[in-house]
């Protein structure tokens, strides 16, 4: 898939948030990119496993009063390991989604494992309804 198609689907997640998140998104930046470097992985500890998107910044909840002034906070979906797991068009939308809500969801200030029980009941409910 090509850069401008895959960034049209980084932005159509993003409008898939529910406006009342969607509207307290301030000063971030989400942003497309080949793959993560090796380095990147090395200081996260991943040596096996992909990494489809990374949060960097100050999530909501760990702001105080006199947060301000800042650079913004970034975003970064990685389009090559994305593409290499999905087996489908559809599977990438998927992941892509996914990923944004995941990544977003740190912006928020919620942790990994608490990321992940939201994606299993979301899952669970998906499953339910079909």
């Amino acid at each position: 898939m090509d850069r401008l198609t895959f960034e049209k689907l980084v932005e159509d997640a993003l409008t898939k948030l529910p406006g009342k998140f969607r509207s307290k998104l301030k000063n971030i930046v989400v942003e497309v990119e080949d793959e993560p470097s090796r380095e990147l992985l090395d200081d996260m500890g991943i040596e096996h496993g992909t990494l489809y998107g990374l949060y960097q910044g100050v999530p909501l909840t760990e702001r105080e009063w006199n947060y301000g002034n800042m650079l913004p906070d970034r975003i970064v979906i990685y389009q090559r390991p994305i593409e290499s797991s999905a087996s489908s068009s559809a599977d990438i939308v998927e992941i892509v989604v996914d990923t944004v809500m995941h990544e977003i969801g740190h912006y928020f200030g919620f942790n990994d494992k608490e990321l992940y029980e939201m994606e299993r009941e979301k899952g669970r409910r998906k499953g339910s309804t079909t």
